[in-house]
């Protein structure tokens, strides 16, 4: 007697393991493993995702429950995207069940089928192709919905057909009626309306090293192989991009490209969008549920050549995969740092490994971890040293902060220099890291200061809402008109933000027009684009903003940036902060000076002799590159070694250490003296959103050591008690230790 199946099945839970059914009663053909299954899980019935099948279980099998149905005949997840998310499951010691759940659009986790009914293509038939427009000379409209489908031999969306005719359905059913038309079912979203009358823009001829890049990719198509694309700002790696997506497109494949955030990189999208006319998924978190699922079918049915989207668009399906390209690779962003913590660039060269396709990460400010692999020789380090078309680099000017009377942040000497270029009709952009109108608000009376009473930090003041807010947990209350402790009414903002920069510029520059760019003032839909669209036709002259500024946007006329405060990342606990704040100093300073008209970059500071500063302005990006990998080899920091935190959270900070004391102890027998554990100790913001915070760091030479500790370690610290009491989490490779 031949043993029974069982399913062994991923269910979205926090338990680290998957579990084991029997098949339904019915007969039927095996499923495929990445198919969904419908499942009793406790009281409850889930969704998974059928693994494998296997002929033993821990379970006896007559206490093994049956599946209630299987939803799929073809796998929502296809082999290499199983393989893929197994990994990161392994490689990150988070559940399987959420990991693969959670890499499906929504409709599809809530069981819905994997297909968009109703969203329908028309095309013309044999016989429509043979009928002339002259034998509709009495049918006005049946002539013109003719002429469209002969030009668009692929058919026309239904969406198309809304925007560019009225009423078309009564006349499109008289064509299907003789035999001309036919209605076709599609998965993917409807075309753009544009791609009915645009054109592919003019191709600009590549420089040397341009040319070069270009080639060297292309020379790697059909085999692994990871490409830094390392150019300086304005030096043309979009065109790049585009040059080799052409290429790739063309043989009948698809390119995946990855972006920060699809809401900052608009220019990028639209230069894509333009350039061809073969449809683009977008995959982000501002699509609805159904937009979502369409994109996604568009990739897996291969109707989509080119897949954009934010991290979570690596976890698509792509039928034909020729190329990944992740662009601004070193930008945070691509850390999931909530749930399922992973690395969507590490990710993306593990699923072009197992493609066996090239991978391109391109940045004007590599991350560390992306040189030095280039220095062990892991990747093949590509250079655009120049601004494309003949731009030149901007030139830098430190001024020093020190016993200068400052109005609202402002320097005498740089409201001089901004004057200047106002008046040979330059743009201006100024960049300040911190939005709302003032950091702090005091009593000047008794000392009172706006604090979270849920955090560990003090309240931005949003003066136009009257409103004080904090930036770490949300929350938010009206400001008191007198102070809570004394009664004054002499409350004062300190400090400066980008809302009370935009007022000041305001008062100091009056005629002229001043923008602001940042999460308050692009809240509603379409606001950054109308922002973004009054700089490039000259509306706006100044434009005042946080890091959203530095994502890549081009303005042609911007000839001075000014950096209004660099000096916290200057004296940060954070190992990483020097290079973060060079990363953004390099790519905000990338907006100036981009076309004929030369860049001035203007820097204050109360530290004008830093060396880091010095060495940044004088050597340039690459040179504290070098230094910085250099100190990292010696105090054997990442990326020269491997780490991962422990962290945990609760009501009460005791709970949070004993918990993490615990886990300390039960790692003790499983480390071979290869780990380092540090801690326990308080977060450095040790109440946040009304928890108390701790971590414990992991540290380690040897990858593969840090890893059988945490294989080993992860099921211990399910069993300890005092988990149930805390939040916690384990982050392997954090970029934020904070």
């Amino acid at each position: 007697m031949s043993k029974p199946s069982i399913l062994r099945i991923a269910i979205p839970s926090p338990l680290r393991r998957s579990f084991d059914y029997l098949p339904p009663e019915q007969d039927g053909a095996a499923p495929q493993s990445g198919v969904r299954i419908k499942v009793p899980f406790g009281k409850r019935t889930v969704i998974g995702i059928l693994l494998e099948f296997v002929t033993e279980s821990t379970i006896p099998v007559r206490r093994l429950k049956r599946v209630i149905e299987i939803l799929d005949e073809e796998p929502v997840l296809p082999p290499d995207l199983l393989t893929l998310l197994n990994w990161g499951s392994r490689y990150y010691h988070h559940p399987v069940g959420e990991v693969l759940m959670g890499a499906l659009p929504l409709l599809l986790r809530e069981g819905k089928p994997a297909l968009l009914p109703g969203n329908h293509i028309w095309q013309l038939t044999e016989a429509g192709k043979t009928v002339t427009t002259n034998e509709l000379s009495r049918a006005p409209r049946q002539r013109v919905l003719l002429s469209m489908l002969k030009e668009h031999t692929g058919g026309l969306h239904t969406r198309q057909l809304n925007q560019h005719q009225q009423n078309w359905q009564p006349v499109m059913k008289k064509l299907k009626e003789k035999g001309w038309v036919q209605c076709i079912e599609s998965s993917f979203l409807p075309a753009r309306a544009e791609s009915l009358s645009s054109t592919a823009e003019h191709r600009p001829i590549l420089n040397q090293a341009q040319q070069a890049a270009v080639d060297s990719v292309l020379e790697s198509a059909g085999r692994f192989s990871v490409l830094l694309l390392d150019g300086v700002t304005g030096s043309g790696k979009t065109e790049v991009y585009l040059q080799i997506i052409e290429q790739v497109i063309s043989s009948g494949k698809q390119a995946m490209v990855l972006v920060p955030e699809i809401a900052l990189t608009p220019q990028l999208l639209d230069r894509f969008l333009q350039r061809f006319p073969r449809p683009v998924a977008l995959l982000h978190s501002s699509l609805s549920s159904r937009e979502r699922l369409a994109a996604w079918l568009g990739s897996r049915s291969g109707e989509a050549a080119i897949i954009i989207g934010t991290r979570s668009a690596l976890f698509t399906p792509v039928k034909n995969l020729g190329i990944i390209i992740v662009d601004e690779e070193h930008d945070t962003s691509f850390k999931q740092q909530e749930g399922f913590r992973y690395s969507a660039r590490d990710m993306a060269i593990i699923r072009a490994r197992n493609a066996n396709v090239p991978i391109v990460l391109g940045s004007a400010t590599p991350s560390l971890e992306s040189l030095y692999n280039a220095q062990q020789k892991r990747y093949l380090h590509l250079s655009l040293p120049e601004r494309a078309g003949g731009a030149q680099p901007p030139t830098f000017r430190l001024l020093d902060l020190r016993r200068q009377p400052l109005q609202e942040g402002l320097s005498p000497e740089l409201l001089g220099i901004m004057e200047q270029h106002l008046q040979t009709d330059g743009q201006i952009l100024l960049f300040l890291n911190r939005r709302g109108f003032a950091p702090t608000l005091l009593c000047h009376e008794c000392g009172w200061v706006g604090r979270c009473r849920r955090c560990d930090t003090h309240l931005t003041f949003h003066q136009r809402e009257r409103r004080l807010r904090c930036h770490h947990c949300g929350a938010e209350r009206p400001v008191d008109p007198r102070c809570p402790d004394c009664g004054s009414i002499d409350l004062r903002a300190l400090g400066a933000g980008t809302e009370r920069i935009e007022q000041a510029l305001q008062q100091h520059f009056p005629g002229i027009g001043v923008a602001r760019l940042d999460r308050d003032s692009t809240r509603r839909k379409g606001s950054m684009q109308n922002v973004l669209n009054e700089v490039q036709q000259g509306h706006k002259r100044i434009l005042i903003g946080t890091q959203m500024l530095a994502k890549g946007h081009h303005f042609p006329n911007v000839t001075l940036v000014g950096i209004l405060d660099t000096d916290q990342g200057l004296f940060s606990a954070d190992f990483r902060a020097s290079e973060r704040m060079s990363q953004l100093i390099t790519q905000v300073a990338g907006r100036a000076g981009r076309a004929e008209k030369p860049g001035l970059v203007v820097i204050q500071t109360n530290h004008p002799e830093h060396p880091l500063l010095q060495q940044l302005i004088t050597h340039g990006y690459q040179q504290f590159a070098n230094t910085a990998l250099k100190e990292r080899q010696e105090a054997e920091l990442p990326p020269c070694c491997s780490i991962a935190l422990l962290r945990a959270e609760a009501t009460a900070a005791e709970k949070s250490l004993d918990f993490l004391r615990q886990a300390l102890q039960t790692a003790a027998p499983f480390n071979s003296g290869e780990v380092f554990l540090l801690g326990p100790v308080p977060a450095p913001m040790e109440k946040r959103a009304g928890r108390y915070r701790a971590q414990l760091l992991l540290q380690s030479a040897s990858r593969a050591a840090l890893h059988r500790l945490l294989d080993q370690w992860m099921p211990q610290l399910e069993t300890l008690k005092s988990g149930r009491k805390v939040r916690w989490s384990l982050d392997v490779d954090p970029v934020d230790l904070f």
